[in-house]
């Protein structure tokens, strides 16, 4: 008899559709919960019903336990799926569940409570027999102690929140003087995310793997593990690629760890899907990293390699059934990589990017598997995480399944927000990566510096950025008009029919050529024939020197485009533009802010002198704490931003009175 028939979603985006995908398939009727920042959002469409919760703020609706329990009893919902981040890890909101007759579909609120207080897993842990990276975890978090207790562990240290994961309230620290700042800088940013501003010390194991083991438990005893998962490849400690099986996993390397993580499991009797992380250094030997009390965002590979599927398998746990096989019966087949695509502006250092989705076109193919909850014309917010799909491909080599993924990511299309898109590309391309050498210092080693820059812009898309580009700003100018005929949208009354732009930093000039189409010319050398242009929506297709090609764009105001042609995107902005309206740079000595946010806390007064690079106001935005650095050394003359307010992307926060440069 089940328990249940109707289950709440407690979430957002791709892991909620994934979760109700896994649920129908079972026939459960499903419940969406929704802020009003996600009214339209696919997710909420997805459910056979859906509940408004609260303002766009996570802790106005994800994050309020009292509406979420609200919610599932005025829809009838038996039980509750907390899906991964927001409260997925939260004993409270577990303990509410029992408390108001709902089914949590996890563990018990004991073991997310002893989990979740990274202190106390530590010392589970060593208890259990697991190894342990060397590290304080006591309860005096006086400064006093903590300096005391760096200088016993000796450097690199990393300090991390004892309360939760996913890279916030976590600093790594190389010099002893550094470890006050990141002590004062980790604790807000830990309360902020877990309500607890506890820390704990480790010794930094330089140049690991990040190999975490699935595992899972019912309520009949029964625990096994589901082999591993590479999750080497991060930025800012949070992941970015991953796969399964880890390419440089032995059976007998397997055997020991899986053991580990099943004894880790069975110490605090785990019931439902986990995940023990692990840090696997260079000679063979791991550490307890910490254990995610949930499914994980990367579940999918192992659900590829072994042919389970562990949402459907959390339900049948939920039930009170038991797994229904053991541990001889678990093989891993194949090989699979899955890529998290962020909306975030790679070269600026990984910030967030917000704004309208203008196309969302998904990857397909043999052994091609999208986990999304975007769509065209929905508004990526600055509330929320900033991932926006998980692109999995699989195959019955390594091999096989990177190549299938670095097709995928070249056939998909996110325009609107910046994405990561062809930064993952090149990241599948490196030969580290390729040679399956990827540790957590990938990133920091093979983009060094200046980071990762977009490859330079062809002549050929510079080309095809430009008519379309003119294309649009003349049919908007059209549109303005009255009754113009459409014979007539390329004639000029003076004679002089072409147009200009500055693209890329390049001069280019677009003239309308009788019946045959356009000739473009880049820097008036170059020069191109363009013909047979059709516009559908993105998607355009015109003939370039008599080679037909096709490519997605859209066009935004302020004279920009976006292209994505064969696999690169681009954002493209028409100086001249900016030059006939007048407008300023940004540059300068304004300090504009590089995201939507809030502003947590401001720095500096005005008639204050700063250094370039000091810090004069810190900034979140998608659950993550950003300096706003000057840009250069001045008197700081006015000060347009205060703590606790909203900030659009693009506000200007500060204005510097910079000397004038000797002569």
């Amino acid at each position: 008899m089940r328990k249940f028939d109707t289950v709440l979603i407690a979430n957002r985006g791709e892991i909620a559709i994934r979760v109700m995908r896994a649920a129908r398939a079972l026939g459960y009727r499903t419940v969406a919960v929704y802020s009003e920042a996600d009214a339209r959002a696919p997710h909420v469409a997805c459910a056979d019903t859906a509940v408004a919760i609260g303002e766009a703020a996570p802790s106005a609706s994800y994050l309020n336990i009292e509406r979420l329990i609200e919610a599932a009893k005025a829809s009838g919902a038996q039980a509750i799926h907390p899906g991964y981040g927001f409260l997925s890890e939260n004993a409270g909101f577990a303990q509410a569940c029992v408390d108001n007759g709902l089914v949590f579909i996890g563990p018990s609120p004991e073991a997310i409570r002893l989990m979740g207080d990274k202190a106390g897993a530590r010392r589970r842990m060593a208890q259990a027999g697991v190894p342990c990276v060397p590290g304080y975890d006591g309860e005096d978090q006086s400064e006093a102690m903590l300096l005391e207790q760096a200088q016993r562990i000796g450097l690199p240290l990393m300090v991390k929140a004892a309360a939760g994961g996913g890279g916030r309230g976590m600093r790594l620290v190389g010099r002893m003087e550094d470890v006050p700042q990141a002590l004062k800088s980790a604790r807000p940013e830990a309360e902020n995310a877990f309500g607890s501003g506890a820390l704990i010390l480790e010794r930094a194991v330089q140049r690991p793997r990040h190999v975490e083991i699935q595992v899972f438990g019912d309520s009949l005893g029964t625990v096994v593990h589901l082999g591993e998962r590479d999750c080497s490849v991060q930025r800012r400690h949070q992941k970015v690629i991953e796969e399964s099986p880890c390419p440089v996993m032995t059976p007998e390397l397997r055997a020991r760890m899986g053991e580990a993580a099943v004894a880790a499991a069975r110490a605090i009797d785990y019931v439902g899907a986990g995940t023990v992380e692990f840090l696997l250094d260079q000679e063979g030997n791991y550490y307890f990293l910490e254990m995610n009390t949930r499914i994980q965002v990367e579940h999918p590979v192992t659900e590829e390699v072994t042919g389970i599927d562990l949402v459907q398998l959390q339900f049948r746990v939920a039930e009170g059934l038991g797994l229904g096989f053991t541990q001889e019966a678990v093989s891993l087949a194949g090989h699979a990589i899955e890529a998290r695509l962020y909306a975030e502006d790679v070269p600026a250092g990984f910030l967030p990017s917000t704004g309208r989705i203008e196309c969302w076109q998904r990857p397909s193919g043999p052994g091609i598997r999208c986990d999304d909850g975007i769509e065209t014309g929905m508004m990526v917010s600055p509330y929320y995480d900033p991932m926006l799909a998980k692109i999995i491909a699989s195959g019955p080599t390594r091999e096989v399944a990177r190549a299938r993924l670095i097709e995928a990511l070249k056939s998909t299309v996110m325009i609107g927000p910046q994405s990561n898109r062809d930064f993952l590309v090149a990241t599948l391309e490196k030969e580290t990566f390729v040679a399956g050498g990827a540790t957590t210092a990938f990133i920091a080693e093979e983009f060094p510096q200046s980071g990762w820059q977009l490859p330079a812009i062809s002549d050929e898309e510079l080309a095809m950025a430009g008519i379309l580009l003119y294309l649009h700003l003349r049919d908007r100018l059209a549109e303005s008009s009255v009754g113009v005929a459409a014979e007539l949208l390329d004639w000029s009354s003076d004679g002089i029919k072409y147009s200009r732009f500055s693209l890329a930093e390049r001069d280019i000039v677009v003239r309308p050529k009788d019946g045959e189409g356009y000739e473009l010319a880049l820097d008036e050398e170059s020069v191109f024939h363009v013909a047979r242009v059709r516009r559908t929506g993105s998607r355009a297709s015109l003939s370039l020197n008599g080679i037909d090609r096709s490519l997605s764009y859209a066009c935004f105001e302020g004279s920009r485009i976006h292209i994505s042609h064969d696999g690169r995107g681009f954002m493209l902005e028409d100086r001249l533009a900016g030059e006939r309206t007048g407008a300023d740079s940004a540059g300068g000595g304004n300090v504009l802010a590089p995201m939507h946010g809030v502003i947590l806390d401001v720095l500096v007064d005005a008639g204050q002198q700063v250094a370039k690079g000091a810090r004069l106001a810190v900034l979140e935005a998608m659950k993550m704490q950003h300096d706003i650095v000057a840009p250069q050394a001045g008197e700081v003359s006015q000060v347009l931003c205060e703590a606790g307010r909203q900030v659009a992307s693009g506000a200007l926060l500060f204005a510097l009175t910079v000397p004038d440069e000797p002569k």
